[in-house]
């Protein structure tokens, strides 16, 4: 009885580390890691586009409320110094101070929603090009003429059985064929 179970144990093992390096060989592990490496350098540009030209532009309106207009070191202390004074983003967490720090979350969100409005338009464009693709076949479907493939078999006009185009003489009811028949 336990021979059976270590057994079925080792072949369920077997079957698992066949499934594993299936997975594996099938290329669905090499697709994922390409897929991580590709949107990690895709985040650097995206950062880069929020960071170096649109945190610019919104720094223009936030430039009043403090920070000289750097949106990721806009915060919100919970506790003022000890003068009632503001400082800064640094100073505060060097003292140990709890901030609460808007700015960079507004950076995360900005940074979120352009990755997500490029995706789905790369996901859009590339839908469409599809569509595209499945119109022009069957455009040419429709236009290439169907030929109908040429016979390969005839009738035998004595007996009506089905005999090959080339037979000279009907197999079954050993009749001679004449050439002029379709």
């Amino acid at each position: 009885m336990a021979n059976k179970r270590v057994d079925k144990m080792l072949k369920a093992q077997k079957g698992f580390w066949r499934e594993f390096k299936d997975f594996l060989v099938k290329g669905n592990a090499v697709s994922l890691a390409i897929g991580i490496i590709i949107g990690a350098a895709f985040q650097a540009v995206i950062n880069s586009v929020v960071n170096d030209v649109l945190m610019p532009f919104i720094s223009l309106f936030t430039r009043y409320t403090g920070a000289e207009g750097n949106l990721t070191e806009k915060y919100w202390p919970l506790v003022l110094n000890e003068n009632g004074v503001r400082m800064t983003l640094e100073a505060a967490r060097a003292d140990g101070h709890v901030i609460i720090t808007y700015g960079a979350l507004l950076s995360a969100v900005i940074n979120f929603l352009i990755i997500g409005f490029v995706a789905f338009m790369i996901i859009r464009s590339l839908t469409s090009v599809e569509k595209i693709g499945k119109k022009t076949r069957r455009k040419i479907k429709k236009e290439a003429p169907e030929s109908k493939p040429e016979p390969t078999t005839k009738n035998c006009p004595y007996c009506i059985s089905e005999i090959s185009i080339k037979a000279t003489r009907c197999p079954h009811c050993t009749s001679i064929i004449e050439e002029d028949l379709p």
